[in-house]
Formats: structure tokens, C-alpha cells, sequence
């Protein structure tokens, strides 16, 4: 083996009782409020932990399967962590290692990790994969997810769905600094916007999730985008978290759980959820348009 890809995620626990160490590697080692371990406890244990890892071993092992080297999977502030999946790649032969951040959007953030932790290995070479978003199979796939959350709803009722096109809020103080993530998600999100416009289908943006600091986090947050939706006219909504790439916490729990109390709480009547894109085949051809055009790029 001498060329190997390394996919990276955030990162997730699979036992609650590691949540506090977890809070503490997201927070940079700045003290976790006991109120916020208790609150994101309850969340985990009210959707029966999250499957962010075991998706993204089954996104890992069907990307291997279409190009036939080695895959490995890892998360940027949980186990297995980065460092150690590139140590376990290199001692198995890896010497050009290709990044692919599981994120379309501000792949520089895990990009950036890959090579930290490359410093020890001074023979071997890092190809970190460049955005994503606009990657045609990944606007396919996403088309997919919205047309399956769709499919019981009677075919002359559907184009009354407003979509909302969702992804985690950041702090703006992150995109201050000069993070690409808003403008590279809206540019992304215009793309699977186009195609539904064309069927004559109401869309916003909105970003969920935002976290528990005391500062401005990028919005329109949900609940605001339905009472727009309901104070134009509309009765029902899809959300479309298509800047998440596996159902985890964000999707099972803000989404699933809290969503349709939103929606309701907006005067709109119907709430539906797409899937995240999870190990779905289109959503693997995308993984594998990016990698094949990095293996191509490689010299010799």
C-alpha cells in the first residue's frame, strides 16, 4: 500500500458517560457548565446515543469498495482521533495520504488537523481535498433525500412544501475571522435550491444548532425561518439538513425531536424530515468523484 485516504468527522461518543471529556475537547479545555453535560446527556440518551460513527464506518467501507485501496475513518475531536488512524495508515505503508474531510464546507478545519498530525512523518505526503459542495452526485443525492421524505405526501400536494435548507450555525466570530463556511454552504445550498425552484417549490437557509455561548451565532435559526414561512403563506415545511452528511445528534434530537414543536409552535401544519445522506450509493459517488480526481493528481 502507498496511497490510502483518510476520512475525518467531528467526532461523537458511544457512551454517555464520556460526554464531559467530549464538552471539554469541543470547548478547547474551557470548563463545561454541569447544566450543559446534563442537557446534551439527556439529549444522547433520549435518541438512543448517536450513530455518527457507525454511518460513517459504513460511508468508509462502501467508498473503499469503488476504489479498491484502503480506507480508514476518524474525528477531529473524538476517537479514533485523527493522529491515531494516520499513525495505524502509515505503519501499514501509506505514504501519500489523501484528506477527505466528511464536511463539503471549511475542509481547511480538518484538512489543517491531517497535517498536524503528518509532522511526525516527514516521507509521507497529505493531499487534502478541496470544498466539495458543488460536487454534481452530492446535489443528486441530496435531491434524493428531499424526494424520499416527499414521496407519501399525495404527488399535487407536494410543491406546497417550503424547504428549508439547514446546516449547524458557527459563531460570528469564526466567519469574522474570515471561515468560508456561510458563503461556500449558500453557494452549495443554492445549487439543490435551483433544482426544486424549477419545480415551482418554495426554499430558505437557516442554520440550527447554534450553541450554548453567550455571543451571535449565524442565523436565520429555525424557528425564525417558520414564521417567515407561516407569515407568507405557508402551511407546511421540509427541512433538509443538507449541510449534515450522517443523521447524528443535530438531526435525531434538534430536528426530529424539537422540530415539529417548532414548526407548530410557527402555525405551520405539516413537518416532514429528510434523511441525512448517510452511506446512500449517489452520496458514495461523490465521495469517490473527489478521491479519484486527488488519486489522478498524484505524481508518477
Amino acid at each position: 500500500m502507498t496511497t490510502a485516504v483518510l476520512l475525518s468527522c467531528h467526532g461523537t461518543v458511544s457512551r454517555v458517560e464520556d460526554i464531559p471529556a467530549f464538552l471539554n475537547n469541543i470547548r478547547r479545555g474551557r470548563p463545561t457548565p454541569p447544566e450543559l453535560v446534563a442537557e446534551i446527556r439527556h439529549r444522547f440518551e433520549r435518541i438512543g446515543g448517536s450513530p455518527l460513527m457507525t454511518i460513517t464506518a459504513a460511508q468508509g467501507r462502501a467508498l473503499e469498495g469503488r476504489i479498491g485501496i484502503p480506507v480508514e475513518v476518524s474525528g477531529r475531536l473524538w476517537h479514533p482521533y485523527i493522529k491515531d488512524v494516520l499513525q495505524r495508515l502509515v505503519e501499514g505503508g501509506a505514504r501519500t495520504v489523501i484528506s477527505l474531510p466528511l464536511a463539503p464546507q471549511s475542509v481547511h478545519v480538518y484538512n489543517a488537523s491531517v497535517r498536524e498530525a503528518a509532522a511526525a512523518y516527514p516521507d509521507v505526503t497529505i493531499r487534502g481535498a478541496p470544498p466539495w459542495g458543488n460536487e454534481p452526485a452530492l446535489i443528486d443525492a441530496f435531491i434524493e433525500t428531499i424526494d424520499e421524505a416527499l414521496a407519501p405526501v399525495p404527488a399535487e400536494e407536494r410543491a406546497g412544501f417550503a424547504v428549508v435548507l439547514s446546516a449547524h450555525s458557527l459563531p460570528m466570530r469564526v466567519l469574522a475571522a474570515g471561515d468560508p463556511y456561510e458563503h461556500q454552504f449558500k453557494e452549495m445550498a443554492g445549487a439543490v435550491a435551483a433544482r426544486l425552484q424549477a419545480r415551482g417549490m418554495v426554499t430558505r437557509i437557516a442554520f440550527q444548532s447554534q450553541g450554548a455561548s453567550n455571543e451571535a451565532w449565524l442565523g436565520p435559526d429555525l424557528p425564525t425561518t417558520f414564521s417567515e414561512l407561516h407569515a407568507a403563506g405557508a402551511r407546511d415545511v421540509l427541512v433538509a439538513p443538507i449541510g449534515f452528511v450522517a443523521d447524528h445528534v443535530e438531526t435525531l434530537y434538534d430536528l426530529d425531536v424539537e422540530g415539529p414543536d417548532m414548526a407548530a409552535k410557527a402555525g405551520l401544519v405539516r413537518f416532514l424530515r429528510a434523511r441525512a445522506l448517510n452511506d446512500r450509493p449517489r452520496f458514495i459517488d461523490a465521495l469517490e468523484a473527489v478521491v479519484r480526481r486527488e488519486m489522478a493528481a498524484i505524481p508518477g
